[in-house]
């Protein structure tokens, strides 16, 4: 076991109220252990809304005073978005929290009875576990210029992959009704989205001459 692992396990003692999260779209599902494992809360939902989020804060509290907890410690799979907004929470709580490998949750659901399924409520506990096992990485959180480049280059990728389902789509419409089109335009851009949304089919410029359609194109 390397220095880096016994690290992240130190970062469980018997202190620590260890709760493990399911991330979904709508409703998380969270469950409380201690640093041996032991459930000491069953797995309960989390709606995912700004009162939700204070809900579980405060059950939070609840617990770590029940069971006299002097830190809590927060871990989840970093799906998709939908964990960015808890995690804004639990910042503004000043609560940890940690990342957990998906495909670690996968193999630890299989050594534990082979069931490879989605069940949210299991798979906090399994989360949880794996949490008091030091198996979690610990999040590097952008800010300032860094967050903004980040997004900035996401919301570029989104864009560009739109960019090239839309024009892909074009392309094959092109080939099947309009195929003299690619000839013209080698690269679909301003004017050839305009000939297109004037004239789609090519019987539309039959009979025109260029001096009639360039006044038409320059209305888009």
């Amino acid at each position: 076991m390397n220095n880096s692992t016994n690290h992240k396990i130190n970062q469980v003692t018997e202190k620590t109220l260890v709760i493990g999260i399911d991330i979904a779209k709508r409703k998380h599902y969270a469950c409380a252990v201690d640093d041996r494992g032991r459930v000491l809360h069953k797995s309960f939902p989390i709606r995912q809304s700004a009162e939700g989020f204070t809900t579980f804060y405060e059950q939070l509290l609840v617990l770590q005073n029940k069971h006299e907890k002097s830190e809590i410690l927060v871990g989840f799979e970093p799906t998709g978005h939908y964990w960015m907004n808890l995690a804004a929470h639990l910042t503004a709580h000043d609560i940890r929290y940690v990342f957990v490998n998906p495909s670690h949750v996968k193999k630890s659901k299989e050594l534990d009875d082979n069931l490879q399924t989605k069940n949210d409520v299991k798979d906090a506990m399994v989360i949880a576990k794996l949490i008091r096992d030091g198996r979690f990485s610990f999040p590097r959180i952008l800010e300032g210029i860094e967050a903004e480049l980040r997004n900035g280059a996401s919301h570029r990728a989104s864009l560009q992959k739109e960019l090239g389902i839309i024009t892909n789509r074009i392309i094959r419409w092109t080939d099947r009704f309009f195929p003299e089109f690619q000839h013209v335009f080698k690269d679909i851009g301003k004017t050839g989205l305009a000939v297109l949304e004037k004239t789609p089919l090519p019987e539309d410029l039959r009979e025109k001459e260029v001096a009639e359609l360039l006044p038409f194109y320059k209305e888009v």
